[in-house]
């Protein structure tokens, strides 16, 4: 029987679990309200803040954001809430 590494074994046991990918892989959840407002979950720092350009480091690599505007109106340890008006989203 071949090996499985610790993500594939951890993608398996949610698909037959039923969990959701991102709590048991650990990976970000972003939600846009609009052009307007970004919610990003399980996020591992900020990197870069300016009101034209953050990036957000995560387990999948960094996010970038862009735009004018912009600001962090709520951060906590693994949530933050950017306002201000989004023109991309990137991962890097």
């Amino acid at each position: 029987m071949p090996k499985r590494s610790s993500e594939q074994l951890k993608s398996f046991l949610s698909g037959m679990l039923d969990l959701p990918q991102d709590v048991v892989l650990d990976l970000p959840r972003l939600i846009a309200l609009g052009k307007t407002q970004l919610y990003i979950e399980n996020h591992k720092g900020i990197i870069e803040y300016t009101p034209e350009r953050i990036r957000v480091n995560s387990t999948i690599g960094i996010i970038r954001l862009t735009g004018k505007d912009m600001s962090i109106k709520t951060i906590e340890t693994e949530e933050i809430l950017v306002s201000g008006q989004l023109t991309s989203i990137e991962f890097l």
